[in-house]
Order: C-alpha cells, then sequence, then structure tokens
C-alpha cells in the first residue's frame, strides 16, 4: 500500500509543480488555488509511504515521478524544448527511479 501512496504523491507533485509554473509568481488565483492543496496533499501522502519505506528510497521515487512527470508534461503541454539530450536525460532519471523501486521490493 505504501508504494500506492507513494506514486499518487509523485503525481500530485507533477500537479503542483505545473500549478506553480502557471501561477506565475502567485499572482493567479486558480493555479496558486490548485498548487496549495496539491503540494500539501504531495507532502503529506509522501509522508505517509516513508512510515514503511526507507527515506533514500521514497524520497528518490517521489522526485523522480514528479521530475519526470513534469518535464514531459512541460514539452507536451507548455512548449519546453523537446531536445535528444533532454529525452535521454529524462529517461535515464526513470530509469534510476524504476531500478531503485525494484530494488527496494526484491530485497
Amino acid at each position: 500500500m505504501s508504494w500506492i501512496i507513494l506514486i499518487v504523491a509523485g503525481l500530485l507533485e507533477v500537479v503542483w509543480a505545473l500549478a506553480l509554473k502557471d501561477s506565475e509568481g502567485f499572482s493567479r488565483a486558480v493555479p496558486t488555488a490548485i498548487f496549495v492543496p496539491t503540494y500539501l496533499a504531495s507532502a503529506i501522502l509522501l509522508g505517509m509511504a516513508l512510515k514503511q519505506l526507507p527515506v533514500g528510497t521514497g524520497y528518490a521515487v517521489w522526485v523522480g515521478i514528479g521530475a519526470v512527470g513534469t518535464a514531459l508534461l512541460g514539452m507536451a503541454l507548455l512548449g519546453d524544448p523537446v531536445q535528444p539530450g533532454r529525452i535521454a536525460a529524462i529517461g535515464l532519471i526513470a530509469a534510476g527511479v524504476i531500478w531503485l523501486a525494484l530494488g527496494e521490493a526484491s530485497g
């Protein structure tokens, strides 16, 4: 169950990161209103997952989901540059997170 909670926390990190960008420094009400509860929910769920998971693994997976998801959606939705080096780096982050999670699950 802690892995499901951690994945949801990571997905919420993507939501709050995109809302943060769209808030333009907290000057826009709707994105700011999305940012605040998703940020809090993401942190709370991370804390819940860390009751069962090692902090290094949990935090790395949370950040990795957020980084990969935000980078991909930034390219797909916000016009962030799509370059081979960026795609490769995102792939390496994703591979590292998966490797870390699988290692933890089997250990």
